[in-house]
């Protein structure tokens, strides 16, 4: 199947409009027209090869919104109409029991990411949702209840969201608990929204003044300017949990020291050079622990969208056409976006 894209045929060269096939629609199958794709700062380090392993032509995009068109002989859980979402992982590489457990992210042997991931089909690596439709395995299509004027903005829950509902999830983020979230951005911003959704005492933590108040209008009860000495000493040892959003090298000692006896400080973004050591005294003499979350499984996203749709939460954005991804790109790296940009897959066509 013929479908226009948006793509890159290296390293060094911009994002241009392609030509590229979609496999027939096979027993297992579900069709999906994509409506709207969100901008992840990882589509960027991949398509730039920031990081290893980018297979070209590469044609970014996992947070997919649209509707199914066709489906399999065997898919009985979707239907034709239905408006769907897909997220980080279109496949499972050899069906072992973490896929069965939800844990395909954590799987030892890997999984098949919606783009740059080994496949079958050609080119021989998967192509993702800067593109005007995709085929995926029925198991890793998800369902999507949000109203359809929220649409565009549900695109970036199923990456920015489910990477950080996982970790509030798993160290059981809720009422009674303070919970610290460092960084306002793509995935801060999303951070904030979860945790004061699910009940917790939400502190915010950023460099910029300038975004104390944005982080307010979030849903933080508090924010903090983690320059400011005296600020962040006023919170020392009270935090349960501290979810810490930022992609770029820091110290993390500055956190750690703000948990409680038993407190938690989750890493989801992966900076461009190492963090320096943690004092490790800091973290035996109150049993502190610092941790990583990947994205997460596709149980664990379906119930991430079913939260939001009850709660009304989507993620705060700022709709492009798809021939200005390279500006996109140039302002994501310098912050200049609230929060998230989301392509209208409906602009390949122009």
């Amino acid at each position: 199947m013929a479908t226009k894209a948006y793509g890159a045929n290296a390293a060094d060269k911009p994002l241009e409009a392609l030509d590229i096939e979609r496999r027939a629609v096979g027993p297992h199958d579900v069709a999906i027209d994509i409506a709207y794709c969100g901008v992840c700062h990882s589509d960027l380090h991949q398509v730039r090869s920031e990081w290893d392993g980018t297979l070209y032509p590469c044609v970014p995009g996992h947070e997919i919104v649209g509707h199914v068109t066709a489906v399999g002989d065997h898919v009985s859980a979707f239907k034709v109409g239905d408006t769907v979402g897909v997220g980080c992982m279109v496949d499972s590489c050899q069906g072992c029991a973490s896929c069965d457990e939800g844990l395909e992210q954590y799987c030892e042997n890997g999984f098949v990411g919606t783009y740059n991931g080994k496949t079958d089909d050609a080119p021989g690596h998967t192509l993702g949702g800067y593109s005007q439709n995709i085929v995926v395995k029925d198991k890793f299509v998800l369902k999507i209840s949000h109203p359809a004027d929220q649409l565009a903005a549900v695109a970036p829950l199923l990456c920015a969201g489910i990477t950080t509902w996982s970790p509030l999830r798993h160290w059981k983020v809720g009422p009674g608990q303070k919970v610290g979230i460092v960084g306002i951005g793509g995935l801060g911003h999303m951070g904030i929204k979860l945790a004061h959704a699910m009940g917790a005492k939400v502190v915010a933590f950023t460099t910029s003044e300038s975004k104390r108040q944005d982080a307010l209008d979030l849903g933080a009860d508090e924010v903090v300017v983690s320059r400011n000495a005296e600020e962040m000493q006023a919170h020392a040892n009270s935090f349960d949990f501290i979810l810490n959003t930022v992609a770029a090298s820091h110290n993390l000692d500055a956190f750690t020291t703000l948990l409680k006896r038993d407190g938690t400080l989750t890493l989801v973004g992966v900076p461009e050079h190492a963090h320096p050591s943690p004092n490790v005294g800091a973290l035996i003499f109150k049993r502190r622990s610092i941790a990583g979350s990947l994205i997460g499984g596709i149980a664990e996203t379906q119930e991430m969208l079913d939260f939001c749709a009850e709660k009304g939460i989507v993620a705060d954005i700022e709709m492009i056409r798809i021939q200005d991804i390279e500006d996109a790109y140039a302002r994501m790296q310098k912050s200049d976006v609230k929060y998230r940009f989301v392509i209208d897959n409906a602009t390949l066509a122009a």
